[in-house]
């Protein structure tokens, strides 16, 4: 009788653990970010979340959903371009889920795919272009795998907000050849900014040289104008001198004029009129 009673003591307490397991289990707490997705007896019920969620033990299973923008990283993946150049180009795909109940449903792993069509359409673009234009038409090729990917995922309920080449790395030899240009592009622009400045240097020398001229010009036509007025000051004072001194004076200048002219051998000598006509006044006084 006692070994009974510890039996169904042991039983009861089985069951006991049981049910509060199973109850345990069938509720979850969902935080803001998931979502949960309920199918009972096989069967889609909805979404449950945020918050406390209650389960019927066996009957009901749950797919979490996290709502979250996600990124993928896309190792390196080699594609020919348009002129047959391998290029090694890897990237990240930035995503979000928009419809839970579309994810669990319409794909089996969502990643995954995003992941498989991003590569096939990076090969498909890359290839319809060359090697140059896929260096410099990154934006480009990150806008087609964008605009791809969106409209593929939309009937997953996922939203593709960007999609980023992070690396393209080209052949070994077209890398070398890029590094020579690039040397041959800096010398080139050396050689335009020394002929520029050599160039400016010049413009400057004559440009000074023509204002050294100009004011050399401009210093001697100023002096020539000063002599041009100090002679016409120094004739003016010497007619005032002139008109001050007295006919006796002046007579007396022209008699030693005379005087030194009948010195030389010449023969004859010409009396100014004026000389005549004082002389006539001093003979016309002097009979008076």
């Amino acid at each position: 009788m006692f070994l009974q009673l510890e039996w169904v003591a042991a039983v009861v307490v089985f069951l006991v653990v049981v049910i509060v397991g199973v109850l345990v289990s069938s509720i979850r707490v969902v935080p803001e970010f998931m979502r949960l997705v309920v199918f009972r007896l096989g069967r889609l019920v909805g979404i449950r979340g945020p918050g406390l969620v209650f389960l019927i033990p066996v009957i009901d299973q749950a797919f979490p959903v996290d709502l979250r923008e996600q990124v993928i990283d896309v190792s390196k993946q080699t594609c020919i371009t348009k002129d047959n150049a391998p290029v090694d180009i890897d990237l990240l795909i930035y995503l979000k889920v928009t419809d839970p109940e579309k994810v669990i449903t319409q794909v089996q792993n969502f990643k995954q795919a995003a992941v498989g069509i991003a590569t096939t359409t990076l090969r498909a673009v890359v290839g319809d272009i060359e090697l140059d234009e896929v260096l410099a038409k990154r934006e480009y090729i990150n806008s087609v795998l964008r605009a791809k990917l969106d409209e593929v995922t939309a009937r997953w309920g996922v939203k593709v907000t960007a999609v980023e080449i992070r690396e393209i790395t080209p052949p070994s030899t077209v890398q070398s050849a890029m590094v020579k240009q690039i040397a041959a592009e800096r010398e080139r622009r050396a050689m335009i900014a020394q002929a520029d400045g050599e160039r400016q240097a010049a413009i400057l020398k004559a440009e000074g040289q023509k204002q050294s001229a100009i004011l050399q010009a401009e210093g001697e036509r100023q002096a020539a104008i000063l002599r041009a007025e100090g002679q016409a000051r120094a004739l003016e004072l010497l007619n005032e001198a002139a008109s001050k001194l007295g006919q006796n004076a002046i007579l007396l200048q022209y008699l030693e004029a005379l005087k030194a002219m009948a010195a030389s051998p010449s023969a004859k000598i010409v009396l100014p009129m004026e000389v005549l006509a004082f002389l006539q006044n001093l003979v016309r006084k002097g009979e008076g």
